[in-house]
């Protein structure tokens, strides 16, 4: 391949101008995916006949399969070209994407997720790594800024989008609807992008790593997913899960320590602030979703709200987040990073502190206040954190350094999905042992009973309440736990060294 002036010669304004929009679409694509499906879940559970907690799975399989991929994209790149991956990642996730709508059972469905986490992995710092080759330095900053934007609005449409859909059409078109962007997508990168195909060559690939890589993350999650349903360690078959994560993990740190050519180079770690920056971040990332996950499922469960108004609550956080997003990254050069991400962490905190004493009798309005003013604060956290770790590592190791951070992040979302959902089923059992426990339904149960109700729907209207509220308790209490973590992380980032300046935040997805 030819130099960058080379490059930026091959392609007119306008053909830069359509590729650029066309890259920001199939990020806006995989982004989205990650939550268009959250909303939907008690659609598809009702539909398939499965229990809400079986239809996670929906959830964390595509978010596993995806960070199992993105390592592999550096390689994928090298040996077969930029542009013929990004397409054939496309060409993959638009067929997942129609097997997933057509899935009529929950295994063909966790399967196909799977499909699509793994051919939508590699899109998304393919599409950004396109767009650094086809812009000069000086509009650079401006694709950049487009491809952001598109990572925030992910999260923003998914949940609006998939509730929409489930309640007015079909929890399939949820997928179905991602076809005629993959159509788009590919020719579009056929007609705009060839010009900007990368040399290829047989580079080596770190099999035992890959192997090992898949053998652990696959029986942690395994365990997480199914360990609620099972006892967790009082069954031997989580009991052995757990154990063959752990020898799995030991060894594949071993082993990508001493390979020449590592599948995740482990030794970044070795910069505090690498270490620092990524904990904090995957503790913040794994707090952050758990409201994702755990308010959808809530609104329409227990309070009666249709998937649509539920996936507008738990938006509004990252649509908030739209608007503050351009002051982030022009407040990174004049403060301090960590300040930015300590406060912006503590911030989040302090909401998730307000959340956690919602009750049964709160207001549509009511929750989304906390929600909106929440998302003010995630455009501080999540640019000064990429600059923060990108920034204590050397030069030659950012590549690296940004596929481990992208690695890790969606690890922890997977992680804490799994994580979360336990925690709000024990505490929904614990809550409505201990409201049975001391309830005294004597007086309530004759009250009912003299207007008219028969016994059976007294005692099933006194259970419903039960339920209602030991709910609504488990949710605070997921909330409560998440402003600690929060809170926690917040102090965790200071452990950080400052960053040097000019760090080159390109290679960051």
């Amino acid at each position: 391949m030819s130099g960058d002036d080379d490059i930026f010669s091959r392609l007119s304004p306008r053909t830069r101008t359509l590729a650029g929009l066309v890259l920001a679409l199939s990020n806006l694509m995989v982004v989205l995916d990650l939550t268009i499906a959250n909303v939907s879940v008690p659609h598809i559970a009702g539909d398939l006949g499965i229990s809400p907690d079986q239809g996670t799975w929906i959830i964390t399989s595509y978010a596993v399969a995806e960070a199992i991929c993105v390592p592999l994209t550096g390689w994928l790149a090298q040996r077969f070209g930029v542009v013929r991956m990004f397409t054939w990642s496309m060409v993959g996730f638009g067929l997942f994407s129609l097997l997933c709508g057509l899935s009529s059972t929950l295994g063909m469905l966790v399967a196909c997720r799977i499909g699509q986490g793994v051919c939508g992995g590699p899109i998304m710092p393919m599409s950004q790594t396109m767009l650094m080759r086809i812009f000069p330095p000086e509009t650079r900053g401006r694709a950049m800024g487009l491809w952001a934007m598109t990572t925030l609005m992910g999260p923003a449409l998914g949940p609006i989008v998939g509730g929409y859909i489930s309640d007015n059409w079909s929890w399939h078109w949820i997928f179905f609807i991602n076809l005629p962007i993959a159509v788009l997508c590919v020719f579009a990168a056929q007609a705009l992008l060839t010009p900007i195909e990368t040399a290829t060559a047989k580079v080596p690939i770190d099999k035992v790593g890959l192997f090992l890589l898949v053998f652990w993350i696959g029986c942690l999650q395994i365990m997480l997913d199914i360990g609620r349903d099972h006892d967790w360690f009082a069954d031997p078959m989580i009991l052995g899960l757990a154990i063959l994560a752990f020898i799995g993990f030991l060894t594949f740190v071993i082993w990508e320590l001493t390979e020449e050519h590592p599948v995740v180079d482990l030794r970044v770690f070795r910069h505090a602030g690498f270490s620092s920056g990524l904990f904090s971040m995957s503790l913040c990332f794994g707090a952050y979703f758990a409201s994702i996950v755990v308010i959808p499922q809530w609104l329409q469960m227990s309070m009666g709200y249709t998937a649509s108004q539920a996936g507008f609550v738990t938006a509004m956080t990252a649509m908030a987040a739209l608007f503050t997003a351009p002051i982030a990254a022009r407040l990174m050069n004049r403060v301090d990073p960590r300040l930015l991400i300590s406060c912006a962490v503590a911030w989040i905190g302090v909401m998730s502190l307000v959340r956690a004493h919602w009750t049964s009798g709160i207001d549509f309005g009511t929750m989304i206040i906390p929600q909106f003013v929440q998302g003010f604060a995630l455009p501080f956290f999540f640019i000064p954190l990429t600059t923060l770790t990108l920034g204590s590592v050397l030069p030659r190791e950012t590549a690296s350094a940004a596929g481990l951070q992208n690695f890790v992040r969606t690890m922890a979302t997977a992680i804490a999905t799994s994580l979360v959902l336990t925690q709000w089923g024990d505490s929904q059992r614990v809550s409505r042992t201990e409201m049975a426990g001391t309830l005294q339904p004597d007086q309530t149960q004759s009250m009912l009973a003299s207007i008219g109700m028969a016994p059976e729907q007294i005692r099933q209207m006194i259970s419903n309440l039960v339920e209602q509220e030991a709910v609504v308790i488990a949710v605070d209490h997921v909330f409560f736990l998440s402003a600690v973590i929060l809170f926690a992380a917040a102090v965790i980032v200071w452990i950080a060294p400052k960053p040097r300046s000019n760090v080159d935040t390109s290679a960051a997805h």
